[in-house]
């Protein structure tokens, strides 16, 4: 019909299609590949979405105007925006800042906000990167605002996490359930790896509920706003070191620590790591004795005096400060005292809070244990 062949006209072609697409257009089209895809899609205002990208435009006003409050925006603010879909958010934060950055995957979309601000002053203040945020290099932002598709959630929180330079804040779009994990303490049943990881890193806040009909295409879940607000200055600690920790300690959060250290894949990781610290730590080692034996080298040449008693103290102190590994080394005999004389032994990682996790990496490293 014209007005199927309109609709095609204006959803173009399929983002990702391969070249056997291109003579391929129009709703049939769409319907076929989200099939072989086992994705959805649906008609809503004039385009075609694909529910299995996460494709859901937030619909009522009233929503985006609290998402606007709540994000404090500034009049000098740069917002990163990911997710832009058709506009509601970014004409409305367009009116309150110096720029928004609009990060978007569908070149669709891309065209629908592009018609939005076309001809108005706002046009010249929207930058849009077309591309997967992903894989994208984060530009400098004051603040960022997400209304992005979930199941990309946990891989972009940690990307703006460790983005630097550090933002103010970000109002983010979540599954209901994934942000409560961001906000569960120790002991909830939600509390979990995520939790942690990004408690260390953040402050973070569920702000509000927002129910499945104020989207269109509706989700099949409800949502939920979160504000996280980065800690400047980070913990001092190495977060791939920490996250290795809690990687194991969360693999079966009900678990005494004791039992989650005893897996053999775990015992063989970190006899790997130990025996590497010690062969790094005996490299430093020997090269700051020949340097002490160059010295008594010189110091001999100089004065004509015997230094063979210097020699032999020297040489005694080269094979203490080498940490030599014995044949009958056990790695989990080493974990084990290391949890005892923390006191972490008969403790549970869903109950540990960010400094008990701390006290036993310290713990950790101090004997030569390292997670990565």
């Amino acid at each position: 019909s014209g007005a199927e062949r309109s609709g095609a006209e204006r959803v173009g072609r399929i983002p990702g299609a391969g070249p056997a697409l291109t003579a391929e257009r129009g709703p049939a089209a769409w319907r076929r590949i989200a099939a072989a895809r086992g994705n959805t899609l649906v008609s809503a205002l004039g385009i075609l979405f694909n529910t299995g990208a996460g494709q859901h435009i937030l619909k009522n006003p009233l929503v985006v105007n609290s998402i606007i409050d709540k994000a404090a925006l500034r009049r000098t603010d740069v917002i990163l925006e990911v997710g832009p879909g058709t506009g509601n958010l970014t004409v409305k934060m367009l009116e309150k800042v110096k720029k928004v950055i609009a990060c978007e995957i569908d070149p669709r979309l891309v065209g629908e906000l592009q018609k939005r601000v076309q001809g108005t002053c706002l046009a010249n203040k929207l930058e849009i990167k077309v591309g997967d945020i992903l894989k994208t290099d984060l530009p400098f932002f004051d603040a960022c605002v997400a209304n992005l598709p979930y199941q990309i959630s946990s891989p972009f929180v940690f990307k703006l996490l460790l983005h630097r330079p550090f933002f103010r804040c970000a109002i983010l779009m979540f599954q209901r359930e994934f942000a409560l994990r961001l906000v569960a303490k120790p002991g909830s049943k939600l509390y979990c790896r995520l939790s942690i990881n990004t408690q260390l890193l953040a402050r973070v806040d569920h702000l509000m509920k927002v129910g499945k009909n104020n989207f269109k295409p509706p989700p099949k879940v409800e949502s939920s706003v979160v504000r996280i607000e980065p800690k400047n200055p980070p913990p001092p600690i190495n977060f791939q070191e920490w996250d290795g920790l809690v990687r194991i300690a969360f693999v079966r959060k009900n678990k005494t620590l004791s039992a989650a250290f005893k897996s053999s894949a775990v015992e063989q990781l970190l006899d790997h790591n130990y025996r590497i610290h010690c062969s790094l730590h005996n490299t430093v080692s020997s090269f700051l004795i020949y340097y002490i034996l160059f010295l008594c080298t010189v110091t001999y040449i100089l004065t004509f005096i015997r230094v063979k008693t210097l020699k032999l103290s020297t040489s005694k102190v080269f094979q203490k400060s080498l940490k030599e590994i014995p044949e009958n080394f056990k790695i989990a005999e080493k974990i084990q005292t290391v949890l005892k004389d923390t006191g972490y032994s008969e403790k549970r990682a869903r109950s540990m809070d960010i400094d008990d996790f701390i006290r036993l990496l310290h713990g950790f490293n101090s004997e030569g244990i390292h997670f990565s």
